[in-house]
Protein backbone atom coordinates (compact mmCIF):
# COMPACT_ATOMS: atom_id res chain seq x y z
CA UNK A 1 0.00 0.00 0.00
CA UNK A 2 1.21 3.52 -0.70
CA UNK A 3 2.13 5.94 2.03
CA UNK A 4 -0.23 8.63 3.19
CA UNK A 5 -0.40 11.55 0.79
CA UNK A 6 -1.23 15.17 1.47
CA UNK A 7 -4.76 16.48 1.55
CA UNK A 8 -6.11 17.49 -1.87
CA UNK A 9 -8.44 20.37 -2.59
CA UNK A 10 -11.05 19.73 -5.25
CA UNK A 11 -12.27 22.60 -7.47
CA UNK A 12 -15.88 23.40 -6.49
CA UNK A 13 -18.65 24.24 -8.90
CA UNK A 14 -20.06 27.78 -8.85
CA UNK A 15 -22.00 28.36 -5.62
CA UNK A 16 -20.40 25.45 -3.73
CA UNK A 17 -17.81 25.44 -0.96
CA UNK A 18 -14.35 23.91 -1.46
CA UNK A 19 -14.26 20.26 -0.43
CA UNK A 20 -11.13 18.83 1.19
CA UNK A 21 -10.48 15.16 0.49
CA UNK A 22 -8.02 13.32 2.71
CA UNK A 23 -6.05 10.30 1.63
CA UNK A 24 -6.58 7.94 4.63
CA UNK A 25 -4.52 5.05 3.27
CA UNK A 26 -1.57 4.04 5.41
CA UNK A 27 1.57 2.09 4.76
CA UNK A 28 2.15 -1.27 6.44
CA UNK A 29 5.83 -0.37 6.59
CA UNK A 30 5.33 2.74 8.69
CA UNK A 31 6.67 2.73 12.24
CA UNK A 32 3.28 3.58 13.78
CA UNK A 33 1.53 0.71 12.01
CA UNK A 34 4.17 -1.84 13.01
CA UNK A 35 4.19 -0.65 16.62
CA UNK A 36 0.39 -0.80 16.86
CA UNK A 37 0.31 -4.29 15.40
CA UNK A 38 3.07 -5.48 17.69
CA UNK A 39 1.34 -4.13 20.80
CA UNK A 40 -1.92 -5.79 19.74
CA UNK A 41 -0.21 -9.16 19.32
CA UNK A 42 1.61 -8.72 22.65
CA UNK A 43 -1.61 -7.86 24.49
CA UNK A 44 -3.42 -10.87 23.04
CA UNK A 45 -0.51 -13.14 23.94
CA UNK A 46 -0.35 -11.89 27.54
CA UNK A 47 -4.13 -12.28 27.89
CA UNK A 48 -3.93 -15.87 26.66
CA UNK A 49 -1.07 -16.65 29.06
CA UNK A 50 -3.01 -15.12 31.97
CA UNK A 51 -5.95 -17.41 31.21
CA UNK A 52 -3.84 -20.57 31.20
CA UNK A 53 -3.61 -20.99 35.02
CA UNK A 54 -7.31 -20.18 35.48
CA UNK A 55 -8.47 -22.59 32.79
CA UNK A 56 -6.07 -25.28 34.03
CA UNK A 57 -7.33 -25.05 37.62
CA UNK A 58 -10.98 -25.06 36.55
CA UNK A 59 -10.39 -27.99 34.20
CA UNK A 60 -8.70 -30.03 36.94
CA UNK A 61 -11.42 -29.21 39.49
CA UNK A 62 -14.20 -30.14 37.08
CA UNK A 63 -12.59 -33.39 35.88
CA UNK A 64 -11.64 -34.67 39.34
CA UNK A 65 -14.75 -33.35 41.08
CA UNK A 66 -17.24 -34.84 38.63
CA UNK A 67 -15.65 -38.26 39.15
CA UNK A 68 -17.07 -38.27 42.71
CA UNK A 69 -20.35 -36.52 41.93
CA UNK A 70 -23.56 -38.38 42.73
CA UNK A 71 -26.89 -37.21 44.20
CA UNK A 72 -26.32 -38.69 47.65
CA UNK A 73 -23.21 -36.60 48.35
CA UNK A 74 -25.42 -33.59 49.08
CA UNK A 75 -27.05 -35.19 52.14
CA UNK A 76 -24.52 -37.78 53.33
CA UNK A 77 -21.83 -37.13 55.94
CA UNK A 78 -18.09 -37.05 55.11
CA UNK A 79 -16.41 -40.47 54.94
CA UNK A 80 -14.26 -41.71 57.77
CA UNK A 81 -10.57 -42.40 57.21
CA UNK A 82 -10.16 -45.14 54.62
CA UNK A 83 -13.92 -45.71 54.25
CA UNK A 84 -15.68 -45.54 50.85
CA UNK A 85 -18.73 -43.44 50.02
CA UNK A 86 -19.81 -40.47 52.08
CA UNK A 87 -20.61 -36.93 51.07
CA UNK A 88 -20.44 -33.33 52.15
CA UNK A 89 -23.98 -32.53 53.25
CA UNK A 90 -23.09 -31.03 56.63
CA UNK A 91 -20.19 -29.04 55.14
CA UNK A 92 -22.45 -27.60 52.45
CA UNK A 93 -25.07 -26.65 55.03
CA UNK A 94 -22.44 -25.10 57.29
CA UNK A 95 -20.94 -23.03 54.47
CA UNK A 96 -24.32 -21.64 53.42
CA UNK A 97 -25.26 -20.94 57.04
CA UNK A 98 -22.07 -19.05 57.86
CA UNK A 99 -22.14 -17.04 54.63
CA UNK A 100 -25.76 -16.06 55.35
CA UNK A 101 -24.82 -15.00 58.89
CA UNK A 102 -21.90 -12.96 57.55
CA UNK A 103 -24.09 -11.35 54.88
CA UNK A 104 -26.78 -10.40 57.40
CA UNK A 105 -24.11 -8.61 59.44
CA UNK A 106 -21.92 -7.12 56.69
CA UNK A 107 -24.34 -6.06 53.95
CA UNK A 108 -26.56 -3.66 55.96
CA UNK A 109 -23.58 -2.17 57.79
CA UNK A 110 -21.58 -1.88 54.59
CA UNK A 111 -24.38 -0.18 52.66
CA UNK A 112 -25.12 2.24 55.51
CA UNK A 113 -21.43 3.11 55.76
CA UNK A 114 -21.34 3.57 51.97
CA UNK A 115 -24.31 5.96 52.12
CA UNK A 116 -22.50 8.03 54.74
CA UNK A 117 -19.19 7.99 52.87
CA UNK A 118 -20.59 8.45 49.38
CA UNK A 119 -23.58 10.72 49.98
CA UNK A 120 -23.84 12.53 53.30
CA UNK A 121 -20.22 13.26 54.19
CA UNK A 122 -18.18 12.45 51.11
CA UNK A 123 -15.67 15.27 51.71
CA UNK A 124 -15.45 15.09 55.51
CA UNK A 125 -12.43 13.94 57.47
CA UNK A 126 -14.47 11.12 59.01
CA UNK A 127 -15.30 9.75 55.55
CA UNK A 128 -11.65 9.93 54.53
CA UNK A 129 -10.60 7.98 57.62
CA UNK A 130 -13.39 5.43 57.06
CA UNK A 131 -12.36 4.84 53.43
CA UNK A 132 -8.71 4.48 54.42
CA UNK A 133 -9.60 1.99 57.16
CA UNK A 134 -11.74 -0.03 54.73
CA UNK A 135 -8.92 -0.19 52.19
CA UNK A 136 -6.53 -1.38 54.91
CA UNK A 137 -9.02 -4.06 55.95
CA UNK A 138 -9.32 -5.38 52.39
CA UNK A 139 -5.62 -6.22 52.45
CA UNK A 140 -5.64 -7.63 55.97
CA UNK A 141 -4.67 -11.32 56.25
CA UNK A 142 -7.82 -13.31 56.81
CA UNK A 143 -6.28 -15.19 59.72
CA UNK A 144 -6.32 -11.97 61.75
CA UNK A 145 -10.10 -11.79 61.37
CA UNK A 146 -10.25 -15.33 62.72
CA UNK A 147 -8.08 -14.46 65.71
CA UNK A 148 -10.20 -11.38 66.45
CA UNK A 149 -13.45 -13.38 66.22
CA UNK A 150 -11.91 -16.06 68.44
CA UNK A 151 -11.20 -13.49 71.14
CA UNK A 152 -14.50 -11.63 70.83
CA UNK A 153 -16.93 -14.52 70.27
CA UNK A 154 -15.37 -17.92 71.00
CA UNK A 155 -13.74 -16.99 74.30
CA UNK A 156 -16.83 -15.07 75.43
CA UNK A 157 -19.34 -17.81 74.56
CA UNK A 158 -16.99 -20.68 75.37
CA UNK A 159 -17.83 -22.53 72.13
CA UNK A 160 -16.70 -22.81 68.55
CA UNK A 161 -19.80 -22.19 66.43
CA UNK A 162 -21.31 -21.12 63.12
CA UNK A 163 -22.10 -17.77 64.69
CA UNK A 164 -18.41 -17.19 65.44
CA UNK A 165 -17.48 -18.26 61.90
CA UNK A 166 -20.09 -15.97 60.36
CA UNK A 167 -18.84 -13.07 62.48
CA UNK A 168 -15.26 -13.65 61.30
CA UNK A 169 -16.38 -13.78 57.65
CA UNK A 170 -18.41 -10.59 58.06
CA UNK A 171 -15.21 -8.73 59.00
CA UNK A 172 -13.77 -9.73 55.62
CA UNK A 173 -16.97 -8.87 53.73
CA UNK A 174 -17.65 -5.48 55.29
CA UNK A 175 -14.90 -3.37 53.62
CA UNK A 176 -15.59 -4.88 50.18
CA UNK A 177 -19.30 -4.10 50.42
CA UNK A 178 -18.64 -0.61 51.74
CA UNK A 179 -16.10 0.45 49.12
CA UNK A 180 -17.97 -0.92 46.10
CA UNK A 181 -21.31 0.43 47.31
CA UNK A 182 -19.78 3.87 47.96
CA UNK A 183 -18.35 3.97 44.43
CA UNK A 184 -21.74 2.94 43.01
CA UNK A 185 -23.54 5.65 44.98
CA UNK A 186 -21.05 8.31 43.91
CA UNK A 187 -21.66 7.20 40.32
CA UNK A 188 -25.32 8.23 40.43
CA UNK A 189 -25.72 11.30 38.17
CA UNK A 190 -26.01 14.57 40.09
CA UNK A 191 -28.95 15.62 37.91
CA UNK A 192 -31.04 12.78 39.36
CA UNK A 193 -30.33 14.00 42.88
CA UNK A 194 -31.18 17.59 41.96
CA UNK A 195 -34.40 16.52 40.24
CA UNK A 196 -35.51 14.56 43.29
CA UNK A 197 -34.67 17.40 45.65
CA UNK A 198 -36.48 19.82 43.34
CA UNK A 199 -39.66 17.75 43.70
CA UNK A 200 -39.60 18.33 47.44
CA UNK A 201 -38.00 15.12 48.74
CA UNK A 202 -35.79 15.13 51.78
CA UNK A 203 -32.18 14.02 51.60
CA UNK A 204 -33.07 10.69 53.16
CA UNK A 205 -35.96 10.13 50.75
CA UNK A 206 -33.74 10.98 47.81
CA UNK A 207 -31.13 8.42 48.93
CA UNK A 208 -33.74 5.71 49.57
CA UNK A 209 -35.87 6.28 46.45
CA UNK A 210 -33.28 7.47 43.90
CA UNK A 211 -29.63 6.93 44.81
CA UNK A 212 -29.82 3.39 46.18
CA UNK A 213 -32.08 1.94 43.43
CA UNK A 214 -29.88 3.51 40.76
CA UNK A 215 -26.71 2.19 42.38
CA UNK A 216 -28.21 -1.28 43.00
CA UNK A 217 -26.26 -3.08 40.21
CA UNK A 218 -22.94 -1.84 41.59
CA UNK A 219 -23.96 -2.67 45.16
CA UNK A 220 -24.94 -6.22 44.18
CA UNK A 221 -21.62 -6.65 42.41
CA UNK A 222 -19.80 -5.72 45.59
CA UNK A 223 -21.96 -8.06 47.65
CA UNK A 224 -21.23 -10.96 45.32
CA UNK A 225 -17.50 -10.24 45.43
CA UNK A 226 -17.67 -10.26 49.22
CA UNK A 227 -19.69 -13.50 49.26
CA UNK A 228 -17.19 -15.14 46.91
CA UNK A 229 -14.32 -14.25 49.23
CA UNK A 230 -16.17 -15.33 52.37
CA UNK A 231 -17.25 -18.69 50.92
CA UNK A 232 -13.67 -19.68 50.11
CA UNK A 233 -11.98 -18.60 53.34
CA UNK A 234 -10.45 -21.28 55.53
CA UNK A 235 -8.17 -19.65 58.11
CA UNK A 236 -10.89 -17.66 59.97
CA UNK A 237 -13.05 -20.79 60.28
CA UNK A 238 -10.21 -22.81 61.81
CA UNK A 239 -10.24 -20.38 64.74
CA UNK A 240 -14.00 -19.99 65.03
CA UNK A 241 -16.06 -22.91 63.63
CA UNK A 242 -13.52 -25.73 63.47
CA UNK A 243 -15.07 -28.82 61.85
CA UNK A 244 -17.72 -31.36 62.80
CA UNK A 245 -18.13 -34.81 61.25
CA UNK A 246 -21.85 -35.04 62.01
CA UNK A 247 -25.01 -33.00 61.61
CA UNK A 248 -24.96 -30.25 64.27
CA UNK A 249 -27.82 -30.23 66.74
CA UNK A 250 -27.32 -26.56 67.58
CA UNK A 251 -25.10 -25.04 64.83
CA UNK A 252 -25.14 -21.60 66.42
CA UNK A 253 -23.50 -22.92 69.57
CA UNK A 254 -21.27 -25.85 68.51
CA UNK A 255 -18.55 -26.57 65.93
CA UNK A 256 -19.79 -26.53 62.34
CA UNK A 257 -18.37 -28.06 59.17
CA UNK A 258 -17.68 -26.04 56.02
CA UNK A 259 -16.55 -26.80 52.48
CA UNK A 260 -13.34 -24.78 52.79
CA UNK A 261 -12.21 -26.56 55.97
CA UNK A 262 -13.25 -29.93 54.50
CA UNK A 263 -10.94 -29.25 51.54
CA UNK A 264 -8.16 -28.27 53.96
CA UNK A 265 -8.62 -31.41 56.08
CA UNK A 266 -9.05 -33.94 53.28
CA UNK A 267 -6.56 -32.66 50.68
CA UNK A 268 -3.52 -33.79 52.65
CA UNK A 269 -4.63 -37.24 53.81
CA UNK A 270 -3.40 -40.47 52.15
CA UNK A 271 -6.91 -41.85 51.53
CA UNK A 272 -8.19 -41.62 47.91
CA UNK A 273 -11.85 -41.40 48.95
CA UNK A 274 -11.29 -38.35 51.13
CA UNK A 275 -9.05 -36.72 48.52
CA UNK A 276 -11.87 -37.20 46.02
CA UNK A 277 -14.27 -35.52 48.46
CA UNK A 278 -11.89 -32.55 48.63
CA UNK A 279 -11.99 -32.19 44.83
CA UNK A 280 -15.78 -32.50 44.85
CA UNK A 281 -16.06 -29.86 47.59
CA UNK A 282 -13.90 -27.52 45.50
CA UNK A 283 -16.18 -28.07 42.51
CA UNK A 284 -19.32 -27.39 44.57
CA UNK A 285 -17.74 -24.23 45.98
CA UNK A 286 -16.92 -22.95 42.49
CA UNK A 287 -20.45 -23.69 41.28
CA UNK A 288 -22.00 -21.90 44.28
CA UNK A 289 -19.91 -18.77 43.70
CA UNK A 290 -20.70 -18.84 39.97
CA UNK A 291 -24.42 -19.24 40.66
CA UNK A 292 -24.36 -16.31 43.09
CA UNK A 293 -22.68 -14.07 40.50
CA UNK A 294 -25.15 -15.09 37.78
CA UNK A 295 -28.07 -14.38 40.14
CA UNK A 296 -26.66 -10.95 40.95
CA UNK A 297 -26.29 -10.17 37.25
CA UNK A 298 -29.88 -11.22 36.56
CA UNK A 299 -31.19 -9.08 39.43
CA UNK A 300 -29.12 -6.11 38.21
CA UNK A 301 -30.46 -6.46 34.66
CA UNK A 302 -34.04 -6.69 35.95
CA UNK A 303 -33.60 -3.58 38.08
CA UNK A 304 -32.19 -1.65 35.12
CA UNK A 305 -35.15 -2.72 32.95
CA UNK A 306 -37.65 -1.61 35.62
CA UNK A 307 -36.00 1.83 35.79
Amino acid sequence: MSSSGPATLSIPEPGQRPVTRLNLRRSLRSWHTLFSGGMTVLALTMSALALVPLVSVLFMVVIRGIAKLRPSVFWELPPAAGMPGGGLGNALMGTVLMVVIASVIAVPLGVLAAVFVGEFASESRTATVAKFAAKVLTGMPSILAGVFAYIVVVLVTGNFSAWAGGFALSILMLPIVMLTAADAIRGVPQKMREAAMGLGTTRTQMVWKVALPTALPGILTGVMLAVARAAGETAPLLFTALFFDYWPHAPFMEPTASLAVLIYNFAGVPYPEQIGMAWLAALVLVVLVLAANILAQVVSDRSEELR
